[in-house]
């Protein structure tokens, strides 16, 4: 009998199945190797929601890294061919959105996570938070607190975050390990603190502060006077001068509550952005958090002295402060972004995404308009509007050739996703932080297939669950008496 026949047979069969599989057209294939540019990353194959001025969004579309910088935004088919890539990242059923920017935190306090919830502004500062961090902050306490914000935040999207709190050199050191880009404000506050007795002690802190971090691609160390009510006009006056002698950035919170309206008016007999621009303090290097009770001269002023804006709508509803004019601080053209604030009862987390889809919708219950606030105006206050905040736009805030490449990728193969008609509507209304699948900073890819790499989140989980037992035994004496 002749075996032959048979293999013979069977290797022609096979030889004809890979063929027809050699010809058949991928869905995506991979572009022939060429000799043309070199890229560190491409993002191929994904919808491109681009944030630039005409709201581009690009159907299997790719973004190109070199760097730390973006080189190159457009179709897949037409960009993938150009590049040699030491990466390529298929984004097919993902969003590649530029990185979040949450524009009001105070990181550290993270390890303060709900410790006091279901009160107003001044009982939380007052009563819970000021005995708590005098009893608790040490330097040690805003590394591990960082390190857990900094893991919230990278896991949620957020790549670049503006912060005010003490001990700040260390939470630049700690933003930086993460991969994180930060606006690190220290604070400046008109009684002792955790890591200062003094103003005059804050302020020599503070210049060897700016000193230290001047020129680094990830930090901008900046000054942060606590509020009007808590720094007089002299320590206010001093913060101005040494940030603007450093051209760094000054952070505040402004008109947060109606108290403080009634307090300035009765003080000053004027508000409180009134009062800030009366001593020069007000200009284009500020950013102020909150504005909650601003009337349209205080809008005004803050759009004529260029002042950046972050908007809390988590933190002002959970402490009953009150709905920002949003919709009428837009129209002015304000500098308007996105901020959680801190994760200590005055929201209890560091959720972008979460801040979008409230954003909105308080804007539309309180003024019975659901056109007051629409979810492209949502999605632009968490990326480009908090780049204007931060008066970043030029760097950050949208996908564009030549700024940093902060990107992050939203799986879309999700139940609460599918189907998406819209796109801003699906990321506003429809998605969670949960759905951020790869993070990349600066040209970095901080987080990948869910896992972040520049952080180690047992240790950090282990370790917030001993401050959080150290905390409370510290509140404890207070809580019995």
């Amino acid at each position: 009998m002749n075996r032959r026949g048979p293999l013979v047979f069977c290797l022609a069969f096979f030889l004809a199945a890979a063929a027809a599989q050699a010809q058949a057209p991928e869905r995506h294939p991979r572009p022939p190797l060429l000799t043309g540019p070199v890229a560190d990353i491409i993002i191929a194959g994904g919808t491109v929601v681009t944030m630039d001025s005409d709201h581009r969004v690009l159907e299997d579309g790719a973004v190109v890294v070199a760097g730390s910088r973006i080189v190159a935004v457009g179709p897949r088919k037409t960009l993938e061919p150009l590049y040699r890539a030491v990466r390529r990242i298929d984004a097919r059923g993902r969003m590649v959105l530029p990185g979040f920017i949450n524009t009001h935190t105070h990181a550290a306090m993270s390890l303060l996570r709900g410790v006091a919830n279901d009160m107003t502004l001044e009982d939380w500062l007052t009563q819970h938070i000021f005995p708590a961090e005098k009893r608790n902050v040490t330097e040690d306490f805003c590394v591990w607190g960082t390190r857990l914000a900094a893991l919230e935040m990278i896991e949620g999207g957020t790549t670049t975050f503006a912060d005010m709190y003490y001990f700040e050199d260390a939470v630049a050191r700690e933003t930086k390990a993460a991969g994180l880009r930060g606006v690190l404000g220290e604070t400046v506050i008109d009684f002792p603190v955790p890591d200062s007795q003094s103003v005059d002690q804050s302020l020599a802190q503070i210049e060897q502060f700016l000193e230290h971090w001047k020129g680094d691609p990830l930090i901008r160390a900046a000054v942060a006077p606590h509020s009007p009510y808590t720094c007089s006009a002299d320590t206010l006056k001093r913060a101005a001068a040494l940030a603007r002698r450093f051209n760094a950035p000054l952070l505040i919170h402004v008109l947060e509550t109606r108290h403080e309206r009634e307090e300035m008016l009765e003080k000053h007999h004027m508000s409180s952005v009134a009062w800030l621009d009366s001593i020069g303090f007000l200009g284009p290097d500020v950013l102020a958090a909150h504005c909650v009770w601003v009337d349209e001269a205080d809008i005004r002023t803050l759009a004529a002295r260029g002042v950046g804006c972050a908007h809390n709508p988590s933190s002002n509803a959970m402490l009953a402060s009150g709905v920002a004019p949003v919709p009428a601080m837009l129209a002015a053209g304000v500098r308007l972004g996105l901020g959680t604030d801190s994760a200590a009862g005055s929201n209890n987390d560091l959720n972008m995404m979460e801040e979008m889809d409230l954003a909105a919708k308080l804007q539309k219950v309180s003024r019975l308009d659901p056109k007051a606030l629409t979810a492209w105006q949502a999605l632009e206050m968490a990326t480009i509007g908090g780049a204007r905040a931060l008066h970043m736009e030029d760097q950050i805030g949208s996908l564009e050739v030549g700024k940093q490449a902060d990107i992050i990728l939203l799986d879309t193969d999700t139940a609460h996703s599918v189907p998406a008609y819209d796109v801003a509507g699906a990321i506003v209304y429809s998605m969670k932080a949960s759905d951020v699948e790869t993070v990349i900073i600066a040209g970095r890819v901080v987080r990948d297939g869910r896992r972040v790499l520049t952080l180690d989140p047992p240790s950090i989980l282990l370790k917030a669950r001993e401050y959080a037992e150290k905390v409370k035994k510290s509140l404890a004496p207070a809580v019995e008496k």
